[in-house]
């Protein structure tokens, strides 16, 4: 399943165009016929190939649109939504909630989309599908996630987007949020995919985010406008988030989690699939081990994703740059103290001998320094494993002595790739 990701010749013609490139002349009809609920991806595909056109289509008396295929219950169902739907009224009320409505047989309609099974007839779109976003990962996992959990999909997700991979996922709570989140925060892309038409928000918490999701990427559903969110809703829509990505990570979640109903549709669909180990004793961790078992890929680092699709080269290498060094000698003992293991803020008082005052005030100026990170509950973790080693027993200057041995002190190379 791995390789060089190329893109398709259909991603190709998209790039030519730009987001309101020529759609097909029957637009309209196609989203009018897309708000008939028993109208899918099979039956649609029906009327695709009986028709010279989609208005065609709309227009058919009820026995043509037997003949074509479908049953009499579906074809009373197009016959009745003429009289309730007007497709130019369709296109005006999405063009005022700046909905982009694209069909598969268009451009501007992502690529990888179209290879699935059950491909939506329709993707409603937010913001803007770009060409580079067909080069993206699906970052997936539990809605409680563990400081564990939080940790790396903050970090795993830095890393795919500091070079230049478009985060996809489901702005649902926990995982999809942080990954969300964290892309936005490194400047890169991301695209959340909901289980619901693009005039709903759920989680309604995440409103903004969604917002900022369109201004720096693209919100994007299968669903027309109006349409709630439902629980049936949520599994179908998975198929979207691995359908649009190269490959899909699962941070954390049980055995029966969406996360993996995720992993399941992307194996189906020939993509690769990516597991954080975590614990043998947590449940949230029971998911990503029986993927790990059954053959997907552990992943300790983005590099391992972006080795593992040959994405090292389509945006700068793994490098947030380095931050600011510890200067004080508390800032030393606390970094001296801190691991990438998340540590309980009384424990580090108690490891460090200091103050509970200043090693609050001093958490805070290493995590504005970038050195640090609470990842929740009043844990505190280092960003990363550095060169240099904050031995408090040093004088400064032995602190920072060249490291000879081409290793960096977590069993690295220094170039990040694993010996």
């Amino acid at each position: 399943m791995t390789g060089t990701p190329t893109l398709s010749p259909v991603a190709n013609e998209t790039a030519l165009h730009s987001a309101a490139g020529a759609q097909p002349a029957d637009l309209p009809y196609r989203v009018a016929l897309h708000r008939v609920h028993r109208l899918g991806s099979v039956r649609f595909a029906l009327l695709e190939r009986a028709f010279p056109s989609m208005e065609a289509a709309w227009r058919a008396s009820e026995g043509e649109l037997v003949e074509c295929g479908l049953d009499a219950r579906t074809a009373q169902a197009v016959a009745r939504a003429r009289s309730e739907i007007d497709p130019d009224t369709e296109m005006e009320r999405m063009a005022r909630a700046g909905v982009r409505p694209y069909a598969r047989t268009g451009p501007g309609y992502p690529s990888r989309l179209r290879e699935i099974d059950d491909v939506p007839p329709i993707l409603y779109v937010r913001g803007e599908w770009a060409p580079d976003d067909e080069w993206s990962i699906a970052v997936v996992g539990t809605r409680r996630a563990t400081a564990y959990g939080r940790q790396a999909a903050t970090e795993l997700t830095r890393g795919l987007a500091a070079n230049s991979v478009t985060v996809v996922s489901g702005l649902a709570r926990g995982v999809d949020t942080i990954a969300h989140r964290t892309a936005l925060d490194t400047g890169g892309r991301t695209v959340a995919v909901l289980a619901n038409g693009l005039d709903t928000i759920y989680p309604p918490e995440n409103r903004r985010l969604a917002d900022e999701i369109a201004e720096r990427g693209a919100v994007v559903s299968d669903y027309p406008l109006g349409t709630k969110p439902r629980a049936d809703f949520f599994p179908r829509r998975n198929r979207i988030l691995s359908g649009l990505s190269l490959g899909t990570l699962i941070i954390e979640g049980d055995y029966q989690s969406g996360s993996m109903i995720t992993a399941r549709f992307a194996l189906e669909q020939n993509r690769d699939v990516f597991a954080v180990p975590g614990s043998i004793f947590s449940p949230q961790s029971r998911g990503p081990l029986s993927l790990i078992r059954d053959g997907a890929m552990p992943v300790t680092g983005a590099e391992d994703i972006l080795e593992a699709l040959n994405l090292t080269q389509i945006g700068s290498q793994l490098d947030f740059g380095r931050a600011a060094p510890p200067e004080s000698a508390d800032e030393q003992a606390l970094m001296a103290t801190l691991t990438r293991e998340p540590l309980h803020i009384d424990e580090v008082v108690r490891q460090s001998g200091l103050a509970p005052a200043i090693v609050s005030g001093t958490l805070a100026l290493l995590e504005l320094k970038g050195l640090v990170r609470d990842v929740g509950g009043m844990n505190f973790a280092r960003v990363r494993e550095d060169e240099a080693s904050y031995d408090v027993s040093l004088p400064p200057e032995s602190a920072s002595a060249p490291d000879t041995t081409g290793r960096s002190t977590d069993g690295t190379a220094k170039d990040g790739r694993a010996s």
